[in-house]
């Protein structure tokens, strides 16, 4: 949650403000070249963070299984609040909107799927679906930012939001949502969470800095964008003379 997701969130939002948006965005419509690559893509990402959170338990045990099975809830309470979200506000939900949610949602448990049981996985996809939605069109649409895979909103705003509810949904006193309990040391909820906010602040200062130094480096020794002319012919026939697709 923060070494992977905040710090790719964080990063990809520095980028995103160091090199300014694309040609013609936000006023043009810029869609997934090929959403059956998207849907494809997707699904080997869900059935691969199995691996990803079930495998940290180094082991094939109770443990595992139970990482397993939040990852798949969280990610398909994400994918479903996400198209509902979309239904509420545009009339009508989207495949790219679903994909999108379950990604949220696995972002979102991967720093909790060790600690939380089903119920809390529940809360934590809806809770991501809605969240990362509303970060998203926020990003875009109010602030014009053009993170162009939306990895802020999903991947670091899913982050921090999963970060902080691990710290919640850990707890054993939570009835039905109670998860395995806090870390070793640890006796209460504050407690938890504020050990949580520390780790979000370290993480999230750190990438920031070190993304913004990177950049301004690249960029005075070979530059960060290319021309306004080339990026509307396209880099791959600038750069290969080959086009992905003879339409």
């Amino acid at each position: 949650g923060t070494v992977v997701h905040i710090t790719a969130g964080s990063a990809a939002l520095v980028a995103a403000m160091v090199m300014g948006n694309r040609y013609g965005f936000p006023n043009t419509a810029m869609p997934p070249h090929n959403l059956t690559m998207t849907v494809a893509g997707a699904g080997m990402l869900w059935v691969g963070w199995f691996g990803f959170n079930a495998g940290s338990a180094l082991a094939a045990n109770g443990d595992a299984g139970m990482a397993m099975m939040v990852t798949h809830i969280s990610a398909s309470a994400g994918a479903m609040t996400w198209m509902i979200a979309e239904w509420i506000k545009y009339g009508k939900p989207s495949v790219l909107g679903i994909v999108t949610g379950m990604v949220a949602g696995l972002g979102t448990i991967t720093p909790a799927s060790g600690f939380v049981g089903p119920a809390g996985a529940i809360v934590i996809g809806i809770t991501a679906g809605i969240v990362c939605f509303i970060a998203t069109n926020f990003l875009k649409r109010v602030l014009k930012i053009d993170d162009s895979l939306d990895v802020f909103p999903v991947h670091g705003v899913g982050g921090i939001l999963g970060t902080l509810l691990a710290g919640i949904f850990s707890s054993t006193q939570l009835g039905i949502f109670s998860g395995s309990g806090f870390a070793e040391g640890i006796t209460t909820m504050g407690q938890q969470v504020g050990v949580q906010l520390i780790g979000i602040v370290s993480v999230l200062v750190y990438t920031v800095v070190i993304t913004f130094v990177l950049l301004k480096l690249i960029d005075m020794v070979i530059g960060l964008r290319v021309t306004k002319e080339e990026e509307i012919e396209g880099l791959d026939i600038v750069l290969h003379e080959e086009r992905g697709y003879i339409i």
